[in-house]
């Protein structure tokens, strides 16, 4: 029996746990890919309840994720892929640098977002709104510029076809 992209052999078990505007808003266990003291690579299942539909996209039991986080960048990429392993896209998140201790990744969500589907559609900001209503840009002017600088980063690199230069190993 051959091993699949989805057996690829992990370092270790990571807890990844994502913050959102102080609060806990998931924590799931990952298998830890590759930490290079810069990027932290972990894999993955959907880790959501049932299948979360976007209208672009939608996150379904099955599906992978293999994430990439950074110590000094501002945002994770994401590569998902279905159950059978046909990638969907990338789901990009404007975050503060990741932390790793003690076995578990923190990672604050600054709301904005990026999608970019595999098939070469169209490249989706997201939630601009949300990172509107978030405050950041009055309670930290600094965090809220460098989360934007981000993700016009993240469109740019989507929009020339050079995303997955990130994600390279």
């Amino acid at each position: 029996m051959s091993a699949s992209w989805a057996d690829a052999p992990s370092a270790g078990t990571v807890g990844v746990r994502l913050v959102k505007h102080g609060r806990t808003k998931i924590t799931y266990p990952a298998h830890l890919l590759a930490d290079d003291g810069e990027r932290v690579t972990v894999r993955a299942p959907w880790a959501g309840e049932g299948v979360r539909d976007f209208g672009f996209v939608r996150f379904e039991p099955g599906d992978v994720f293999t994430e990439h986080f950074w110590r000094s960048r501002w945002y994770a990429v994401k590569e998902v892929r279905d159950a059978a392993g046909a990638l969907k896209g990338w789901y990009c998140d404007v975050t503060r640098p990741a932390g790793l201790a003690d076995g578990v990744l923190v990672v604050e969500d600054l709301d904005l977002d990026l999608w970019v589907p595999a098939d070469g559609g169209e490249v989706l900001r997201l939630d601009e709104d949300e990172f509107a209503a978030s405050g950041l840009e009055r309670s930290d002017p600094v965090a809220a510029t460098a989360a934007m600088a981000a993700l016009d980063a993240l469109e740019e690199r989507a929009r020339a076809g050079r995303l997955t230069e990130l994600t390279a190993r």
